[in-house]
Order: structure tokens, then sequence, then C-alpha cells
């Protein structure tokens, strides 16, 4: 049987123990790997589990060029997370910390979702699935909404 193929995000933060429990606090990440550099100064690879979703962390090692978001000014990467319930999942973050970048609500792909900042400065896109939408009916929506927005 041939392995799948996956893609799985590697996040470089500033402070890699404080992600851990801001991500094991406000997103219900289970840590199923930590690795601490010799010295033990810094994390040089962790690994998080948020509802069966794996993702990878470390601390910024510039001698290496790994830099996190805050220190080059943001981060074009958005890591979409598909969640139970978008709604708790975003309020509970907040209150742990994180900033909401976009409220939750209905979408016309056929979820509902919000956008948030975590505190490392990493976007996050949370969402719900609440209906299924065949892609000519949201090709339909998409339009709409653009025109709307004009």
């Amino acid at each position: 049987m041939a392995t799948p193929t996956t893609a799985t995000p590697y996040l470089t933060v500033r402070d890699a123990a404080r992600a851990l429990d801001f991500y094991t606090r406000a997103f219900g990440a289970r840590e199923t790997l930590r690795l601490t550099a010799p010295g033990g100064t810094r994390i040089g690879h962790a690994e998080i589990d948020v509802g069966g979703a794996r993702i990878m962390l470390a601390d910024e090692f510039p001698e290496m060029g790994a830099r996190g978001p805050e220190t080059i000014g943001g981060t074009p990467v958005t890591i979409a997370l598909q969640v139970p319930d978008v709604d708790e999942f975003v309020r509970r973050a907040v209150v742990e910390g994180a900033t909401l970048a976009r409220p939750v609500s209905d979408q016309f792909y056929g979820e509902r979702a919000g956008m948030l900042t975590d505190p490392f400065g990493h976007r996050w896109h949370v969402s719900t699935h609440v209906e299924d939408v065949p892609a000519d009916e949201m090709q339909r929506r998409y339009e709409a909404m653009v025109k709307q927005q004009q």
C-alpha cells in the first residue's frame, strides 16, 4: 500500500514553549513531541495534535534561516483548520489571547468561518462545514458576493 501524500504546517515562533502552552489552552491541542535544543534554551522541534490535525513547530533559529512572523513583519500564509464548532473554538482562542481578524459568519461555500491571528503572528482560517454546495452553485454565489461588494 502506498503512503499517502500529506501536508503538515510547520510553524516558526519566537517562544515555542509559550506557543505550545497557548495552543493547548486556546485550540485544545495535545502535545505529542518536544525536542529541546542542547542547553535547553530553545525547542528544536515539537508536534501537536489539534482534533486529529498534526502541526509542527519550533523556536526561531535565525542562524539556520528560521524566523517567525513577529521577526519578519507578518506572514503571507494562512492555516486552514476545520473544527467541529467554530464559534466555540474562536471564542476560546480569543479568551486565551488570539486576535479576531474576521468574525465568524456563514460563508457562500458552505462553511461557517472566521479568522484569527495567534499571539505569535500566525493566521488561522477556522471553519465548520455546514452545507454541501455543488461547484456550479458555489460559483453562482461567489459571483453574487463579488457584485454585492462592488
